[in-house]
């Protein structure tokens, strides 16, 4: 079993004892979609670190898009609640990139493949030099429009 799933396992106990209802929610909820992951597709597989945190990037991010359209729609206590899952959820991720970091990390990636001013049609060059880079570090939607913004589309 991987480290890190070993770690919200022991978690999910430790929220149990104390009775925190919100953590072992939340907890019991990114453990089952570690399941599901493990047993899609033809066999079953143990998922590594890389695998789990790809997991839980998915899962914080439904709880941020959750909670951005629960505000919208005039439910703020929803919108709490998918706040703190989402918040709960990314103390077990790696840092998130600034707009600056990402910036840096893009423009490098644009002069190593000779990119710049070539529009979309470089699109796919870059982002295959920037995605390994951020992954799990930053919301892809962000490094894409990062990059659009430095290609010149």
């Amino acid at each position: 079993m991987s480290a890190l799933k070993d770690q919200l396992h022991a978690d999910l106990t430790t929220s149990m004892k104390a009775r925190d209802a919100l953590r072992t929610s939340t907890l019991r909820m990114v453990l089952t979609a570690i399941t599901n992951a493990e047993v899609s597709g033809k066999e079953v597989r143990e998922l590594s670190d890389d695998d789990v945190l790809t997991v839980l990037g998915a899962e914080a991010k439904k709880r941020r898009e959750a909670a951005t359209a629960f505000a919208e729609g005039d439910r703020p206590e929803l919108a709490e609640k998918e706040t703190a899952e989402a918040a709960i959820l990314a103390e077990y991720l790696p840092a998130q990139l600034t707009p600056d970091e990402i910036a840096v990390i893009v423009a490098a990636a644009v002069e190593s493949a000779d990119a710049a001013g070539q529009g979309m049609k470089a699109m796919g060059k870059v982002m295959g030099i920037v995605s390994p880079q951020v992954k799990g570090k930053a919301d892809g939607g962000v490094v894409a429009a990062e990059v659009k913004r430095q290609i010149g589309s």
